[in-house]
């Protein structure tokens, strides 16, 4: 979709409806995933792809069809080998789309989400695919505000919560509600478009430990990228697929990367020829939340050392050490639950404490995520 954006909105602008198809769901080797999107405009230009050519010929069709008549459509695509003409994807997947008309008419929020892609500004559409709510109605949540209805104030709360929390992770995909936002019904389905880079996570250190991290980093969503200058350890190999892995020391690698307040640096090397220099680059950059492994005495250690650098107290105070929640961890991958678990507390506020002993609303609306540097979320009684 952001590829096609500058097209559609030169379209949007001139007033014209044009059919839009975008892949809402995809199953086995589908040749793309969800979010991949092409359009049909005036004079019946195409910009964009759902499937590399599959079927692109009968979703032409289709997006001139809901223009005509007004109304979406969702459809889906599978393998057929009965007839060697047939419309069907090649690779033995499957693919369902959502085509739906585009103008100002039909979608008033469409050219504020294109101009806030091209500002690289946050943004989530969400759009009615099945229910009784209108399918093709579109609701825009920006982390601040957000625009349009799916038909229900109810509605409209639950998915603007869910939408946030998607966009945290820059992730695109179905959610399921009751008519009026219910959480444990599926009447309406909602698909969800972020448009926001997944957050990245830069783990130190490369050993087993790392590896359990970096795949729970993978779950999470998270762009995951292992360092350590020890090249015997530092191999691709060691570590879960889609990791990346870099041979350098951590301070210098760090210092030539840019971070953001999504960023989650985990230090688990517990060496302080590695760890001190890295620490000084890293509390001094932005980062949603900095954790470092060690004992309790290495972490006395390590501030000794951190506070002789001239590090000023509001720097030590990121400082997450030990590293995790208390779990009782014992193995990597319970102590990358651990890890994972204080990430996600401090991004959203969560306390840590079991929900069997607390009381209220156990997801109050958050008007802003927590930010590494341990500022208070603001909720709604």
């Amino acid at each position: 979709m952001r590829e096609i954006l500058p097209a559609l909105d030169d379209w949007y602008a001139s007033g014209t409806p044009f059919g839009l198809a975008t892949v809402v769901a995809v199953s086995r080797s589908a040749p793309r995933g969800p979010g991949a999107a092409m359009a049909v405009g005036p004079g019946d230009e195409v910009v964009g792809s759902v499937s590399g050519g599959c079927v692109e010929g009968a979703v032409f069709e289709l997006a001139k069809e809901v223009v005509a008549s007004g109304e979406a459509r969702l459809h889906t695509f599978g393998y057929s080998d009965a007839d060697a003409f047939e419309v069907g994807l090649t690779c033995g997947g499957e693919i369902t789309l959502l085509v739906r008309p585009v103008s100002p008419a039909t979608d008033a929020g469409f050219g504020e989400v294109a101009a806030s892609v091209a500002a690289h500004r946050p943004v989530v559409t969400a759009t009615v695919l099945d229910g009784p709510a209108p399918r093709g109605a579109t609701l825009t949540v920006w982390p601040d505000r957000v625009a349009g209805t799916l038909g229900s104030t109810g509605l409209d709360a639950a998915v603007t919560d869910d939408a946030r929390g998607e966009l945290a992770q820059g992730a695109t995909g179905q959610r399921h509600y009751g008519p009026h936002g219910e959480r444990r019904e599926d009447d309406v389905t909602v698909f969800l478009q972020s448009f926001a880079p997944p957050p990245r996570m830069l783990v130190f250190g490369a050993i087993d430990f790392a590896a359990a991290v970096a795949r729970i980093g993978l779950f999470l969503g998270y762009r995951v990228t292992v360092c350590d200058a020890r090249p015997v350890f530092a191999t691709p190999k060691r570590f879960p697929e889609g990791v990346e892995v870099v041979v350098d020391w951590p301070h210098r690698y760090l210092g030539g990367t840019e971070t953001d307040d999504r960023t989650v640096v985990c230090v688990l090397t517990h060496d302080p020829k590695f760890d001190v220099p890295l620490l000084e680059v890293a509390l001094r950059r932005p980062a949603a939340y900095i954790g470092v492994m060690g004992s309790r005495r290495t972490h006395d250690d390590r501030l000794k050392r951190l506070r002789d650098t001239e590090m000023d107290p509001a720097e030590l105070a990121r400082l997450r050490s030990p590293i995790g929640l208390d779990l009782g961890a014992r193995t990597p991958e319970e102590v990358a639950v651990s890890i994972a678990a204080e990430i996600i507390a401090l991004r959203w506020g969560g306390s840590g404490t079991p929900l069997s002993g607390t009381a209220g609303a156990i997801h109050p609306p958050v008007l802003r995520p927590v930010s590494g540097g341990g500022a208070v979320t603001r909720r709604r009684a």
